[in-house]
């Protein structure tokens, strides 16, 4: 199982010159993927300029959304936003998408809460012809420079529309940032909805937590803070799943590692850079 590191870009409040420092020490250390939480409505760095400020700062490592919220952008102008990013890192990007469900995210006139599934389909369609090099408001230019990609994409949520989704379109799923007995039936449905939809091989399965081995208390405190809006027996699962120790983190890699996760990206609860340096010593 590969172990990646996410980037602290929801960390409440967090100071955004962080960012391009963790992704290169984390890519220096060896990580397989920086990762990043999707969150408009936030005191945090939205995963977009994440993404791109990693890629800035690094030359090898996979980039990753674990998820962003599709169906609060125009379908246009975020798949010109992604063919960007994977272009100028060098095709390093895979996305995670998410449907979302907090309402104060969705801040676009016209795209609210409701029908994000059916507009998340819809714009899938948007994104691919897009990448294949169709224009943008019936103009005569392409939308994205020749050479663009099909970015791979990775698919969230708990739900039946999710894991046909997933199935049909993407090339893997994203399991919540929970305990690992919470996942398993997450990871044994898309498993199932994968074989029903007559694809070869498994999907390719990634799995979340958080970790604070510096400041443990306000890592914490961040992870509920993030949280609290779900609700407080979801914050505290949460909360209570964040690796504390070099013991908890090893316990967290081996329980995926069970569950046949293929990658285990574990979230940084605050932003401290040298948060990356001591999980590479655990875990690399």
């Amino acid at each position: 199982m590969k172990i990646g590191i996410g980037l602290p870009n929801q960390v409440h409040n967090v100071r955004p010159e962080t960012i391009p420092q963790w992704a290169a020490t984390a890519e220096e250390a060896g990580f397989s993927s920086l990762g990043t939480v999707g969150r408009y409505a936030f005191p945090g760095v939205s995963d977009t300029v994440t993404l791109a400020a990693a890629a800035g700062a690094t030359s090898r490592i996979g980039l990753l959304s674990h998820v962003m919220l599709a169906p609060v952008w125009p379908g246009e102008l975020l798949a010109k936003e992604l063919a960007g990013i994977d272009g100028v890192s060098g095709h390093r990007l895979t996305i995670g998408f998410g449907v979302g469900g907090r309402p104060d995210d969705f801040v676009v006139d016209g795209l609210g809460v409701a029908g994000r599934g059916k507009r998340m389909d819809r714009d899938l369609e948007v994104y691919r012809k897009i990448w294949n090099g169709e224009p943008v408001g019936g103009g005569p230019n392409p939308a994205v420079p020749a050479g663009t990609r099909q970015v791979p994409m990775l698919f969230g949520a708990n739900s039946a529309p999710a894991y046909a989704r997933m199935a049909r379109e993407g090339v893997g799923y994203v399991g919540g940032a929970v305990p690992a007995p919470m996942v398993a039936p997450y990871f044994d449905a898309a498993r199932v909805a994968w074989k029903d939809a007559g694809r070869e091989g498994d999907p390719r399965l990634v799995a979340l937590g958080y970790f604070a081995l510096g400041d443990v208390e306000r890592g914490r405190a961040n992870v509920k803070h993030y949280y609290d809006v779900t609700g407080e027996d979801f914050a505290k699962v949460v909360v209570d799943g964040v690796s504390a120790s070099p013991g908890a983190v090893k316990d967290a890699v081996q329980a995926y590692t069970d569950l046949g996760a293929d990658e285990f990206i574990l979230i940084g609860a605050t932003d401290d850079v040298d948060e990356v340096s001591r999980l590479a010593e655990i875990v690399l």
